[in-house]
């Protein structure tokens, strides 16, 4: 299906599948879901694309579920996926992503403050040639100290550990090529993580300013406590970017240097022994290089199971330790 959009594209959707996959993640939000439908049809039936829009009720105690019911049953186009209770907005998201069909996946928040008329922005700048592009809330309607300054120190860290420059982790308001998510899988909090996964195998990644609402009803469901699981998130993306490739670089090395250090304290004790009579159990010394050498011994241990471990995942599971982007053949 070749399809014109109204910012002057063409896209081609391959197959009878939509080209298009909206995902959002619902938890209580029951007074903004027949608003927020209403807004994405107004947008997306603009587009003259085939589209699909997927909720996925993160475990709702209000009445939100019966209202997306409702929907669900008026347009064929809706999907509605039930968690059996609340499992996070990670969780979500990765459920609504693993049943959406489009070529391209949209996600965006169900409390109105992403703004579902950005979304032909981000497909445009996908058609560029991008992999990903991620929503950046220039002007937030957020608390200036517990949303705001918060989420400005994060991204500050996040890209620097990431070695990815973007201004706005935490916007859900995302679009991705469907080839891609095939090598993202999510836990924790490491939904705001997936640009910083993406780079990892080779995606290209570009930044769209996008208009953020002043949220309506409900309240948010983020506070200054997930800051810490933030942090231990990506403390984990960070180590295990390093474990997947090569987990003995990290163990070994860090096991030889321990073992390098305890023949410099051993050297050291020997050179108060000799040239100042200074008696073995007079010193730390003596302490200080076994127990060095034994953690370092412990951790060259430690990092050639890893890597037993690592290539064990890969060959048992037929998993190849590269990702291809497209192969250009020609038939003879």
């Amino acid at each position: 299906m070749k399809a014109k959009l109204d910012f002057g594209l063409n896209v081609v959707s391959a197959g009878d599948g939509p080209y298009l996959s909206v995902v959002i993640p619902v938890h209580n939000e029951e007074p903004n879901i027949p608003a927020l439908h209403e807004d994405l049809l107004a947008t997306l039936d603009r587009l003259g694309l085939s589209f699909e829009i997927l909720y996925v009720d993160d475990g709702s105690t209000d009445a939100g579920l019966k209202e997306l019911r409702r929907i669900a049953q008026a347009d064929p186009r809706t999907m509605v996926i039930q968690l059996r209770r609340n499992f996070g907005q990670t969780a979500a998201i990765s459920a609504g992503i693993d049943h959406a069909s489009g070529e391209v996946v949209v996600c965006l928040d169900a409390d109105m403050q992403n703004d579902p008329a950005d979304i032909p922005r981000l497909l445009a700048r996908l058609e560029e040639g991008y992999d990903l592009v991620s929503g950046w809330r220039v002007d937030r309607k957020d608390h200036w100290l517990r949303r705001r300054m918060v989420s400005h120190v994060a991204n500050w860290i996040i890209s620097r550990v990431t070695d990815l420059k973007l201004h706005d982790f935490g916007c859900t308001l995302k679009a991705y090529r469907r080839e891609l998510l095939q090598h993202v899988r999510l836990y924790g909090q490491m939904h705001r993580f997936i640009p910083a996964l993406a780079l990892n195998v080779g995606a290209a990644v570009a930044e769209v300013p996008v208009n953020h609402r002043p949220r309506l009803h409900g309240k948010s469901k983020y506070g200054l406590e997930r800051t810490f699981s933030v942090i231990l998130d990506l403390l984990t993306l960070k180590f295990l970017g390093y474990l997947y490739s090569s987990p003995v670089r990290i163990f070994g090395g860090s096991g030889l240097t321990l073992i390098g250090l305890s023949f410099v304290s051993g050297l050291a004790m020997l050179f108060q022994k000799f040239l100042y009579n200074v008696s073995f159990i007079q010193t730390p010394l003596l302490l200080l290089s076994a127990l060095l050498f034994i953690l370092g011994f412990q951790c060259v241990l430690m990092g050639i199971t890893a890597e037993l471990l690592v290539r064990t995942y890969h060959e048992s599971q037929g998993k190849p330790t590269y990702v291809v982007r497209e192969v250009f053949r020609t038939d003879r």
